[in-house]
C-alpha cells in the first residue's frame, strides 16, 4: 500500500499488522537524544511540526557534496526499544502518526498507537544503503550542533520507502505474537 505524509488518523487506522507499505513524503529522524529532550519538555525548532509525521529511528550517514548539499549514503533503522520510555508520550503530545525502526517496541508505545491512531513500521536492518536510495533529498537538519550527526533531526524527502506494519492502531503487535509463539515452542523443548 502506498502512503503519503502527512498521515491522517483515517489512513493509519486502515493499516493492519502485516501490511507492506511504501512511504512517499517527508520523514524525520529521531534517536535517543531527541526523544529524551522532547520527553523532558524540550521544544522543537521554530516552524517544525510533527503533526501527521513519521519519525524514523535512524542515524543516517550523510556528507556534503561539492555544491554544499547534504546527501545520505546509508539510512538503516536503529533498535527502537531504546525509545520505549519516551515514544508513547511523544506520539500523543506531538501528533506523530508512525514510527519506523527495527525490533519493535513495548506495551506503552502499543497503547499510545491504539489511543492516538499511530503505527509502528519495521524497516529492514542491514539494508542501510538500499534504504538510502529511497531518500531523494535532505530538506533540513536540526540540532546538529546540539546532539551531533547521528542524533540530530534530519528532515528527509522519501519516495516509496519500504516498511511493514508490525504494530497497528488496533492494539495488535506482530512482535508480541512472535514472542508468544517462540515461548510456547521453547516450553515444549524444555
Amino acid at each position: 500500500m502506498n502512503i503519503s505524509t502527512p498521515l491522517t488518523e483515517e489512513v493509519v487506522r486502515q493499516l493492519k499488522v502485516g501490511d507492506a507499505v511504501e512511504i512517499t513524503g517527508v520523514v524525520v529522524t529521531g534517536r535517543d537524544a531527541v526523544h529524551k529532550y522532547l520527553a523532558k519538555g524540550g521544544e522543537l525548532p521554530p516552524g517544525v511540526s510533527l503533526t501527521g509525521s513519521i519519525i524514523y529511528h535512524c542515524g543516517p550517514v550523510v556528507f556534503k557534496d561539492e555544491a554544499g548539499n547534504w546527501k545520505v549514503t546509508a539510512a538503516g533503522p536503529t533498535t527502537s526499544i531504546r525509545e520505549e520510555p519516551y515514544q508513547g508520550d511523544i506520539i500523543k503530545k506531538f501528533g506523530v502518526r508512525a514510527v519506523i525502526g527495527k525490533g519493535g517496541m513495548g506495551d506503552r508505545t502499543l497503547a499510545a498507537c491504539q489511543e492516538a491512531g499511530a503505527v509502528y513500521l519495521h524497516a529492514i536492518g542491514g539494508a542501510a544503503q538500499v534504504l538510502a536510495e529511497h531518500i531523494t533529498k535532505v530538506r533540513n537538519v536540526y540540532f546538529l550542533e546540539k546532539f551531533g550527526s547521528p542524533e540530530a533531526i534530519w528532515e528527509l524527502d522519501v519516495v516509496k520507502f519500504p516498511a511493514v506494519v508490525t504494530m497497528d492502531a488496533h492494539g495488535n503487535s506482530l512482535h508480541k505474537e512472535v514472542l508468544a509463539h517462540s515461548q510456547a515452542e521453547l516450553a515444549k523443548r524444555v
